[in-house]
Parts: C-alpha cells; sequence; structure tokens
C-alpha cells in the first residue's frame, strides 16, 4: 500500500501503564495509543505508523522514533500542538521529519540505540520513583561498574535473551557499556544518590538489557562474581539461562541515531 508522504516522528513516553510499543489484543500499548490519537487528529486521512522496534512492557523511552505514512502533507508546528492537545499526558510528541528519500526504512536503516537503567541502592524508593526506577540496598557499586565494562564487545550473549528461534543470531557487539552517577534523570522525590546502567549498539535481544542489569545486580550482592560474568559470554553448548530479570519500568529507550540522517530528511 503506497502514501504520498513519509514523516520521521519522535515520541517521549513514561511506559508504566503500557505494555510495551507492540498492539496486542485487549491491552493497552504504545501503538495503540499513538494510532488512537492520530486517528482522532487526523480523521479520514489515511495512515500507516512504523516503530522501530519493540519494547517491554513498562519500559520508558525519551525519544522513540517511528515512521509516519500518510496521504497529504501536514503542517509540522500545528500537527505537533494538535496531537499534544489529544494525547495522554504520559505521551508527547517531540518532533517530526519530513522524510524525502523513500527508501529509507525505520526497520531495516542502520542504527545505534542507546538504552539507560535507572536504579538507587539506598532502599526503598519514594513510590513516586516507581515508574522510573528500581530500589535496591548494599550493593557493591564499584564491583558493578568492573562487571559491566566486560560486556563491552562482540559476545556470545545467549544468557541474556529469552525464547530464541533458531534464526536469532546469539552473537552480537556491545559499542559501550558502563554505570554512570545519575545526574540527567531529576526529581525531588529522587533518592540523593542513583545510578544508570548506560548500553550502547545496534542490536538488541528480546529482555537483553534487563538480564544484563540483573546479572550486574547479582554481582552488587556479591551472588556472583566477575568470573561468572565472563564465563556467561562464552558459547558453550548448553545455553545457561539466567533468571534474574530486572524490572521493566527502570529501562528507558534514550536515544536512537540513525547513519546519515540527514541525506533522508528534509
Amino acid at each position: 500500500m503506497n502514501y504520498q508522504k513519509s514523516y520521521l516522528i519522535h515520541l517521549r513516553f513514561i511506559g508504566f501503564r503500557f505494555h510495551g510499543w507492540q498492539k496486542q489484543p485487549k491491552l493497552k500499548t504504545v501503538h495503540f495509543v499513538l494510532d488512537k490519537t492520530l486517528k482522532f487528529v487526523l480523521g479520514d486521512i489515511r495512515f500507516k505508523t512504523i516503530g522501530v522496534g519493540r519494547t517491554d512492557a513498562k519500559v520508558s523511552s525519551s525519544n522513540y522514533p517511528a515512521q509516519l505514512f500518510i496521504d497529504e502533507q501536514i503542517d509540522i508546528p500545528s500537527f505537533i500542538d494538535s496531537f499534544n492537545q489529544n494525547s495522554p499526558s504520559d505521551i508527547e510528541l517531540l518532533k517530526v521529519q519530513e522524510i524525502i528519500d523513500a527508501s529509507f526504512n525505520i526497520i531495516q536503516h542502520e542504527k545505534v540505540k542507546e538504552y539507560h537503567y535507572y536504579f538507587s541502592n539506598e532502599g526503598k524508593n519514594h513510590p513516586f520513583c516507581a515508574p522510573l526506577m528500581t530500589g535496591y540496598s548494599n550493593l557493591d557499586i564499584d564491583q558493578m561498574k568492573r562487571a559491566a565494562k566486560l560486556f563491552e564487545g562482540t559476545h556470545y550473549l545467549g544468557s541474556y535473551c529469552t525464547k530464541p528461534t533458531k534464526e536469532t543470531k546469539l552473537v552480537r557487539t556491545i559499542d559501550s557499556c558502563e554505570i554512570l552517577e545519575n545526574t540527567t534523570l531529576k526529581a525531588d522525590f529522587f533518592p540523593n544518590k542513583s545510578y544508570f546502567l548506560k548500553v550502547r549498539g545496534k542490536g538488541f535481544l528480546r529482555y537483553q538489557i534487563r538480564l544484563m542489569m540483573g546479572a550486574l545486580i547479582e554481582v552488587g550482592k556479591g551472588n556472583i562474581d566477575l568470573h561468572d560474568i565472563e564465563e556467561s559470554l562464552k558459547e558453550t553448548e548448553e545455553r545457561k539461562v539466567l533468571h534474574n530479570i530486572a524490572p521493566g519500568s527502570g529501562l528507558q529507550l534514550f536515544s536512537v541515531e540513525f547513519k546519515d540522517l540527514d541525506n533522508y530528511i528534509l
């Protein structure tokens, strides 16, 4: 089905009340609410949207790109205003860019994704933190920082994926992985000090970041050590399954960087 125009739209949302991005029967998802809002804003104009990828339930995003196919030219400033006036309070349209090269495909185009996982080390957080941050206590942060760096590079990540198929490529490259003090996400009800796991790469497996974070928490608790992390990244005949999956609400898709994007947009 062909459309006259295509736009790259950038959303910001808190995922706490959503069952991820992808539409699912009888469940509220970000994609469902996006299309519902667009239907109200655009009326009878034919359109279609495709997201940059799936997110888990309760996962948020500071900048989630989606591709909007539509049969009419839109006035970008008024479109953004109309969308934000009619969308739920936990979804905001940040930016719209007109795509001028029809070969651009948001799924297949080369890109780098950056994920953040926010957590504290001061025990139970204020309840208002629940959509954004997970609370822990008595973690060895320095040891966790050392363990995080072990994920950098090209590794077998079969231990950090759930329900892979025969076609799933379990050898992936992580460009960078580190634990930093949180100085960007702030609120007066946040703990005095908090941290985040920052991971960058071109492609991620199902639950990969949350399983990595779960393993790092086990390192912080002293239940496993650096050697265990190193061993988990080696390909063996039997895939080791890790069971500690960090809660989705601490995870945030922070940014998506498309290669040579300026060549494809107006």
